[in-house]
């Protein structure tokens, strides 16, 4: 008995529950909102299907809307169950308008009269003839007829993670037609305001070419393109015939439109100069817009989404005090774009309490955001036209300041012409004494290019320029020279003993010894850290260069005293000749370089001669 009284009840109450949200339409009703009348249940986990909707279970889960239009930023579905009937007097035929802003993924599943149900899908998934049972710009499907005794039920499931709304209202299909004449016409001003205002600073940069109007036009085109997308108008005419793209939907027109400004904030405030800590929260804004981009290209739509609450954080304190900072110093323009900025800012801020579900879509603020961009492109084209204004007359006055010094100087020139004639002399002489400091310059320059800094010995670029002289030389008489590389053994531990000014000691005092042991007509040089080079030339070339070896082994190996201590390194020598072992220098380096590892690898302290077949070194012996 007790369980026939709570089923009892319990229908009661279902009933009661659904008289409640059942939305009673009469003749006049054209236009009506329904959010009022609709409940809502949460999907997470995309989990449910129409046919479970219709166990008791589900049903109890749905609650009121209580006029509620939007969820905000929902990572899963939402499914909204309507309930209509109509007075005796009313149409039978009636169309639902889903007055979303865009939607990623919207299913209608209308009753097939047998029990079953017809499955509708619209949204950004899907083209715009597709998505639609009429060519209106928001989302409208036609409703089966409606009775007037019992209500006809159906139900729409929402997804978009980066914004779930979906304000419903009903029409006649006539009354909704000459409603959107007006919408169109005035949203054609809109357009047409904003089209020529970025046409009109489009073709001042093409003539001026300045950075400023750039970025003004690609911010407007965006703002463009972002209410095209809003008002429905894109998807209706620019991209009809499928789904919209990634780089079309509400997160990346968003973002070219919110990276450009950014651009043209640092421009025209020159941000960089005058305000760098904005300028530089400006540039990390522009990085989280590319993020932002990233994200949705990948599929992480919602994350995308909150990467834009992030940017309130740093874009919007960055451009107000950037722009209030400029014009505290007496920039004109900074004004203007700081109106221009707060009616935006505005605007935008309704959009993301919008988004987040903070503020319901209504009628008040559906066109809030198109005129804020319109009065924006309007100030920002001002504060750009004042801009040039101050350029031209800071070029005025810098060209009026010009003429005035020049005068002044001719009527100096004028009152005293042996003045300018001292002048004259007294310039010539600093010419003169200029021109005696660049020639000592360049002697030093030379000497630096040429030479050691350390040892003043001629350095490796020096060295190469002698070889190949000499081996000109050499082919033109038919003689020899020879190229001897020389490697200190064990100079490290020196170095790292005493430290480097011992190890500096001992190059230098071994430099001055084989500058001593060279003869006039050859060269020693240093190639750079503990090796050395000597270059031989003459008629006996290849008998000089043995004794010359020897006296190097024995008088670089000398000791070099050292504080209380003395320094003492021995040194291995590789020698080739030209032309037995090579000719050219490269070839006559490798040669002699080849000889001094053979000589390092036989124990060191001594001298190799290059044998008559040369290889490299890496291949064995």
């Amino acid at each position: 008995m007790r369980v026939v009284l709570f089923a009892l009840l319990l229908s009661l109450c279902s009933q009661a529950s659904a008289h409640a949200e059942t939305a009673l339409l009469s003749a006049s009703d054209s236009g009506r909102g329904l959010n009022a009348h609709v409940t809502l249940l949460a999907d997470p986990g995309a989990e449910l299907n129409i046919d479970d909707l219709q166990r008791p279970d589900v049903q109890t889960r749905f609650v009121p809307a209580e006029g509620k239009a939007s969820v905000g930023q929902s990572p899963h579905p939402w499914w909204i169950r309507v309930s209509l009937q109509r007075e005796s007097d009313a149409p039978f035929q009636w169309w639902l308008e889903v007055g979303s802003v865009t939607l990623k993924d919207l299913r209608i599943y209308l009753p097939d009269g047998n029990g079953g149900w017809i499955e509708r899908q619209s949204g950004e998934l899907v083209g715009f003839n597709e998505g639609r049972d009429h060519a209106y710009r928001r989302m409208l499907f036609r409703l089966p007829p409606l009775g007037d005794s019992q209500p006809v039920t159906f139900y729409l499931r929402s997804y978009d993670p980066a914004g779930n709304s979906f304000p419903l209202k009903v029409w006649q299909l006539d009354a909704l037609q000459e409603q959107a004449v007006g919408e169109n016409l005035f949203l054609g001003l809109i357009y047409g305001v904003i089209l020529a205002m970025l046409l009109y600073n489009l073709f001042i940069f093409l003539s001026l070419r300045d950075s400023a109007y750039f970025w003004y036009v690609v911010t407007t085109t965006g703002a463009l393109l972002m209410i095209l997308a809003m008002t429905g108008h894109g998807f209706q005419y620019l991209w009809p015939n499928g789904p919209v793209p990634f780089w079309l939907d509400r997160i990346s027109i968003p973002a070219l439109w919110g990276f450009s400004a950014c651009r043209f904030t640092q421009t025209l405030l020159q941000t960089r100069q005058f305000v760098p800590w904005a300028h530089r929260l400006l540039t990390f804004a522009l990085t989280l817009y590319v993020t932002a981009v990233l994200l949705n290209a990948f599929g992480w739509r919602a994350f995308g989404a909150w990467v834009f609450v992030a940017l309130a954080l740093t874009a919007i304190p960055a451009s107000l005090w950037a722009s209030f900072r400029r014009w505290r110093q007496g920039y004109f323009p900074a004004l203007l774009y700081l109106l221009g900025f707060g009616v935006i800012l505005g605007s935008v801020n309704l959009l993301l309490l919008r988004a987040t579900g903070v503020v319901q879509p209504a009628a008040w603020n559906a066109y809030l955001f198109p005129l804020a961009v319109t009065a924006e492109s309007i100030l920002f084209s001002f504060a750009l036209a004042y801009r040039i204004q101050i350029l031209k007359q800071e070029r005025a006055a810098a060209l009026e300041h010009a003429d005035q010094e020049k005068s002044a100087r001719l009527r100096q020139v004028q009152a005293s012409a042996e003045q300018l004639s001292l002048a004259v002399e007294t310039r010539t002489a600093e010419l003169a004494e200029a021109n005696r400091h660049l020639s000592e310059r360049e002697v030093e320059l030379k000497q630096v290019a040429f030479h050691d800094a350390l040892t003043e010995l001629p350095n490796r670029r020096y060295l190469i320029e002698r070889v190949e002289m000499a081996l000109s030389d050499a082919r033109r008489r038919g003689e020899s020279i020879a190229l001897l590389l020389i490697d200190l053994d064990h100079f490290k531990p020196i170095n790292d003993g005493h430290g480097h000014d011992a190890g500096d000691l001992l190059l230098r005092t071994l430099s001055q010894r084989l500058r001593d042991l060279v003869r006039s007509s050859d060269m020693a040089a240093r190639l750079g850290g503990d090796e050395f080079a000597v270059l031989l030339t003459g008629p006996n070339v290849e008998q000089d260069a043995a004794q010359i070896a020897e006296r190097l082994l024995h008088e670089l190996s000398q000791p070099v005293p050292y504080r209380d201590v003395t320094l003492a390194v021995t040194i291995s020598v590789g020698a080739a000749f030209f032309p037995r072992h090579a000719d050219g220098f490269s070839q006559l380096y490798k040669a002699a370089d080849e000889a001094l590892y053979r000589a390092k690898h036989q124990g060191r302290g001594n001298w190799v001669q290059q044998e008559e077949q040369t290889r490299p070194a890496d291949q064995p012996m």
